[in-house]
């Protein structure tokens, strides 16, 4: 794609959520004097009409902004991310997102590449599993593949023996660094070939975790960043094929490991170390990238803001909102499953953290599969009884809800659906309104 230097460049940014970082990205395209579009749920239509794709609204370049390591079906976004992918050019594609938001795919491809990670081990089964402690030496972690803020990362004790899953997620075992002291780390934030900046993250004093969600203490040492941990993040982000990310290193015993790659790192505890916003350094790359131009000085001079207020370009959600405001103490739905959709009357329960669904017509619908269970509390007696979990669409109105909903046997009752707060939340319950019976 060519472009005049005088063309604006439409940037969309793919994100469903409303992270300080997603509103940075959008505001500094608009401070660069391009064209900022937030490609959400509410706005995002991707349509294949006589063999022709079409992505609308329509942008030259996508950012890819999907946070899949906190997403509750991260597949599903990887799945729409990959589908965005075909139709523009994106930055951070889905393929390397995939590998570099698990961290033992990470560790793997980094190894294969020669770039030092520590010492580690997967085992599949309990047994396997057991065997790790053979294999690394010294003390260890015990980390879930998928995680973030440190939230999925465990110090190992002798005396106990893990399992291998945790939560319905793989562990794996990795050697700990321990520095004798205060832990810290370096996060490199790399955007293309440029580093955008680097501060070194130390753990607070009674914990081992250096990140700032944690407490952890940033400080700038961009200037003053050895030119072997430039190359080695240089390096990381290139083996795993991403444009944009931040690389934690450690330094142990004289040589640098790189610990993680983050592909939509938060940069909010950059700005708080370096006065500096990674945001416009995205942008231009995006813009850059699509082939449209931005000066170096306006560049630096928006990264002395981290502007998070809310874009001129989110999309208007003022009707929806409006027509899902309000839910009757019953109320038609629509219940749909993998095989089925169904229209039945359900009951709002605001005392219900869950929705829950009868299982005669969970079966009629093909709700599912099964992703869990969970236990709930009954009566003063405080009783309590396991139920399964299965994933489910619920339509209000022109309104629809993806939940994980608890199955019990409603045979014997009048409602065989109950609404939650996990529905609920969007609406006020009007206890005086009634669904009228068919």
């Amino acid at each position: 794609m060519t472009r005049t230097l005088d063309t604006t460049v439409r940037v969309g940014v793919l994100s469903f959520h409303n992270s300080k970082e997603t509103k940075a990205i959008l505001n500094a395209v608009e401070d660069l004097g391009h064209t900022p579009v937030w490609l959400r749920k509410r706005n995002t239509r991707i349509q294949v009409i006589g063999d022709e794709p079409r992505l609308d609204p329509d942008v030259d370049i996508v950012v890819n902004r999907l946070l899949l390591t906190t997403a509750e079906h991260p597949l599903e976004h990887l799945e729409i991310a990959n589908t965005v992918a075909g139709l523009r050019p994106t930055v951070n594609p889905p393929d390397a997102v995939l590998t570099a938001i698990h961290k033992y795919a990470t560790a793997v491809r980094l190894s294969n590449h020669g770039v030092k990670t520590p010492d580690s081990y997967l085992g599949l089964s309990a047994a396997t599993f057991a065997e790790g402690r053979r294999y690394i030496g010294g003390p260890m972690l015990q980390k879930a593949g998928i995680g973030t803020h440190g939230e999925t990362a465990w110090k190992m004790e002798k005396s106990k023996h893990p399992t291998p899953v945790v939560g319905n997620r793989h562990t794996f075992l990795q050697r700990f660094l321990d520095q004798d002291g205060r832990q810290s780390d370096v996060r490199v934030y790399v955007i293309g070939d440029e580093i955008a900046g680097a501060m070194r993250r130390s753990a607070p004093n009674d914990d081992w975790r250096t990140n700032v969600a944690r407490g952890g203490t940033p400080e700038d040492v961009t200037d003053d960043l050895p030119e072997e941990v430039r190359s080695i993040a240089r390096d990381a982000t290139r083996v795993l094929g991403l444009d944009v990310a931040g690389v934690d290193v450690m330094e142990w015993n004289g040589d640098w490991y790189v610990l993680e790659v983050n592909p939509t790192a938060g940069f909010t505890g950059l700005f708080r170390a370096t006065g500096k916003s990674a945001a416009p350094f995205i942008a231009r790359y995006a813009i850059e990238r699509a082939g449209g131009d931005v000066s170096s000085e306006r560049v630096d001079e928006v990264s002395r803001t981290l502007d998070d207020s809310i874009p001129g370009c989110k999309p208007d959600d003022s009707n929806a909102a409006d027509a899902r405001r309000t839910v009757g103490y019953t109320e038609w739905v629509t219940v749909n499953g993998t095989r089925d959709a169904e229209s039945t009357i359900a009951k709002a329960d605001t005392g219900a953290t869950r929705t829950s669904i009868g299982i005669d017509l969970a079966s009629r619908v093909g709700a599912g599969p099964i992703r869990s269970s969970a236990a709930v509390k009954f009566g003063s007696a405080k009783t309590r009884r396991t139920r399964p979990l299965v994933d489910v669409d619920i339509g209000i109105g022109r309104n629809w809800h993806r939940v994980t909903a608890s199955v019990e046997d409603r045979s014997h009752m009048r409602h065989h659906i109950i609404l939650g707060r996990d529905v609920l939340a969007d609406y006020r319950v009007d206890i005086r309104r009634r669904a009228k019976e068919e």
